[in-house]
């Protein structure tokens, strides 16, 4: 019984009780009309649906606000909820395409579209959903290879809210959309997959080195040829690579007296005595 109703009945009952103490048989009328409004006054709120019956027979779809039925013959059969409802659902030990077991927890978000075929099409569309959205869960994850379904959830999120909702369309349920919340895999596959992870970075390093050394020995075969082609570029780089070594205070060089004999012996020593100085 709702608000409205109630209040108008008890206002009725009221009435017939003081119009019975003028004269009794005026409270029957009274009592019989509150019974009549408590029974026949119904109320949907906004996102509220009544399928009425009458005599066991579709009447009509009621609501939203205040309609009247008939008291004995017509009856609410299902009061259906409009608004989205969510449904939480798993597959667990799921085995997808290439075998692994999967444990997988998603939600579906969903609205009633047509009350009547909501209330009159099926005898529980909730326990049907939640049973639908399951089988196509484990359908989706036999159908899908485990590295897809771990980084592609958009495109698996997707194929589940299609599967599910051409099943309960003529349940008069729409399907807005399915999201996939967590997807576990045994610790011993998670391991491999880590390790696997960590060797593909290590032989990607080593790539990276190998293709370093290339261009490093590239480039240090176009230097020898420019310096076979000027030997004096060769003695000044020498000469160069000598005050480098010599800018740190307390080193000590040995030279070969051959490499000492191809350069130009006065410009070395003059070039390390200048580098002593100035450190």
């Amino acid at each position: 019984m709702n608000p409205i109703s109630l209040f108008l009945a008890i206002v009725l009952l009221f009435i017939g009780a003081g119009a019975g103490t003028v004269k009794p048989y005026l409270a029957a009328p009274f009592a019989v009309a509150a019974l009549l409004v408590a029974l026949s006054l119904k109320m949907a709120n906004t996102w509220q649906k009544f399928v009425v019956l009458r005599a066991g027979k579709l009447q009509g779809v009621r609501g939203p606000g205040l309609f009247w039925i008939l008291p004995v013959l017509d009856s609410v059969t299902a009061v259906i909820d409009e608004r989205i409802q969510t449904t939480a659902f798993n597959a667990e030990q799921a085995l997808t395409r290439d075998t692994v077991p999967v444990n997988v927890d998603a939600i579906i978000f969903w609205h009633v579209h047509d009350a009547r075929k909501a209330a009159l099409e099926i005898t529980d569309y909730r326990m049907a959903i939640d049973r639908v959205a399951q089988t196509s869960l484990r359908e989706m994850i036999g159908s899908s290879m485990l590295s897809a379904l771990l980084s592609d959830r958009k495109t698996a999120d997707e194929q589940l809210r299609a599967g599910i909702g051409d099943k309960t369309l003529a349940w008069g349920v729409t399907v807005s959309s399915v999201e996939i919340r967590d997807v576990a895999i045994p610790e011993a596959l998670q391991d491999a997959m880590s390790r696997q992870a960590q060797a593909e970075r290590e032989k990607q390093a080593r790539v990276i080195l190998g293709s370093a050394e290339v261009e490093i020995a590239n480039q240090f075969v176009e230097a020898a040829k420019l310096y076979a082609d000027n030997p004096e570029a060769l003695q000044l780089r020498a000469m160069n690579i000598i005050y480098e070594t010599t800018k740190e205070r307390g080193t000590t060089i040995l030279i070969p007296s051959s490499m000492v004999d191809s350069m130009n012996p006065a410009s070395a020593l003059a070039l390390a005595s200048q580098a002593k100085r100035n450190g």
